[in-house]
């Protein structure tokens, strides 16, 4: 698994998209969803901070942040959070779905370098939040990546509400133990048992895009550019 996510991550994330959903009718896709319907990778809403890292994958570890609820008893903490990372499949993303009011949901700086620290202890690569986050200055020399709804410099008191359930963050829906492969173009998600088809296809949908624009770079008229055809109509995966 270690070399095949090693693969992975010479991938970029909009290649991994296109063999996960994007192109339906082309035979290297492998149509896991709907690519309109289903909420399956991230929007705009989602800002990569550390875009010259490169991409990375991880399994999905997931949990619920916002205000303390005095009728809640349930009493869970950061600590269940790191429990649940330890006990996941190694590398980990830690997806985290900020539910603040309205006028706080960009104010909540929450991760900041002692939660990242705790967090890669236990082999977490990344974060991926619908909220902002703090310290990206002093977690850019930890080389884990962060995608977020923004940066911000504080917080108030806040609270674990849940731990491991599924959660949306930026228009993508997230199970824990799926896998999430992230770069500066966003997140997109699928199974952990299609990891290897994913790789395989995405291999092949690369060179077949290697011709195409070698075919293009070569074009002076648009009837050349029209001959070069195009890089979808591509041969199955070996």
């Amino acid at each position: 698994m270690t070399d095949l996510f090693a693969e992975l991550r010479k991938i970029d994330t909009p290649t991994i998209t296109n063999v996960v959903a994007t192109y339906p009718k082309n035979p290297l896709c492998l149509g896991l969803y709907n690519p309109w319907t289903e909420n399956w990778y991230t929007d705009t809403s989602i800002r990569c901070i550390y875009p010259e890292m490169g991409a990375i994958v991880g399994h999905a570890v997931t949990c619920v942040f916002g205000l303390p609820d005095p009728n809640y008893t349930g009493r869970l903490s950061f600590m269940d959070v790191i429990d649940a990372l330890d006990a996941m499949k190694k590398p980990t993303i830690l997806v985290i779905q900020q539910k603040w009011p309205e006028h706080l949901m960009s104010k909540a700086g929450l991760a900041g370098e002692i939660m990242v620290t705790s967090m890669k202890a236990v082999g977490c690569i990344g974060m991926l939040s619908n909220g902002p986050s703090r310290d990206v200055d002093a977690v850019r020399k930890l080389n884990f990546q962060l995608l977020l709804g923004g940066v911000t410099a504080g917080h108030g008191e806040m609270a674990v509400q849940a731990v491991n359930v599924p959660v949306s963050v930026g228009g993508m829906d997230v199970a824990p133990g799926e896998l999430i492969h992230m770069d500066e173009n966003g997140a997109v998600k699928f199974p952990a048992d299609k990891a290897e088809q994913v790789l395989a296809n995405a291999q092949a949908m690369l060179a077949n895009e290697a011709e195409h624009l070698a075919r293009l770079r070569a074009a002076t008229t648009a009837a050349e550019v029209r001959a070069a055809g195009g890089s979808y109509s591509a041969k199955k995966a070996p």
